[in-house]
């Protein structure tokens, strides 16, 4: 799975990065954060069908369907497996028409040891270029505000997950989809909405990743500072 991350860039260097044309004023005011967590305010990139305009957004990360009662049951997804996520009622209109890249500069997992310890390890591109997570993103419309709140549309998020690759199913069995430049456009293209083919957008080819262990303090969400994508002894 992939449930913390780093994203501590500006909003316009990711954008020149993934190519964003319009930047929402609320994802230019998402702080940069090393030890982002599941609830928080994260960017996404998106395409409208409205012009195919690349747009950068603030996004609450756990996706919140359509049809939930309330914003809780975005904690439980957070992920979204590749393997099912066609099938998911949560997640298959997102896949149809609501995709998205998630800008990273790496992400954290932790490897169970045999004595039953974990230990943190901070996973980025090997040269040094943003992650692309793919992802999904949905609008929930909060019942107990009025129609004039512009403050009534929850946008939200999750990041799809696959089978771990063999450099890294030794720290853990799943990691997140990370796309090649090459297959930004694709996935994000509206036009594409059927889900084979959405899917088949990724490809099957991934950046080269690495990584090193980290200090035990990344587990805190509190904690917020340079040091923790630091390598440690």
């Amino acid at each position: 799975m992939c449930g913390r991350y780093a994203s501590f860039r500006e909003a316009q260097e990711l954008a020149d990065a993934f190519d964003v044309e319009e930047i929402a004023e609320e994802a230019a005011a998402v702080h940069p954060s090393f030890n982002v967590a599941p609830t928080d305010r994260v960017r996404v990139v998106l395409e409208r069908s409205d012009g195919h305009v690349r747009q950068m957004h603030s996004a609450r990360w756990g996706l919140v369907p359509a049809f939930a009662d309330d914003p809780s049951i975005g904690v439980r997804m957070i992920n979204a497996r590749i393997e099912t996520v066609a099938e998911k009622s949560a997640f298959a209109k997102s896949l149809r028409a609501r995709r998205c890249i998630l800008p990273a500069d790496g992400y954290y997992e932790w490897r169970k040891e045999p004595d039953g310890s974990k230990t943190p390890h901070f996973i980025h591109r090997a040269d040094a270029a943003p992650l692309a997570f793919a992802g999904l993103y949905a609008f929930w419309r909060d019942p107990s505000k009025d129609d004039s709140d512009p403050a009534r549309w929850l946008l939200s998020t999750t990041i799809l997950t696959q089978p771990a690759r063999s450099q890294l199913a030794g720290i853990h069995d799943r990691e997140p989809v990370v796309l090649r430049g090459d297959a930004v456009a694709p996935w994000l293209d509206p036009s594409v909405t059927a889900p084979e083919e959405a899917l088949a957008a990724i490809g099957a080819e991934r950046p080269q990743l690495q990584f090193h262990r980290v200090g035990p303090r990344v587990g805190n969400v509190r904690v917020d500072t340079p040091d923790l994508i630091e390598p440690v002894d």
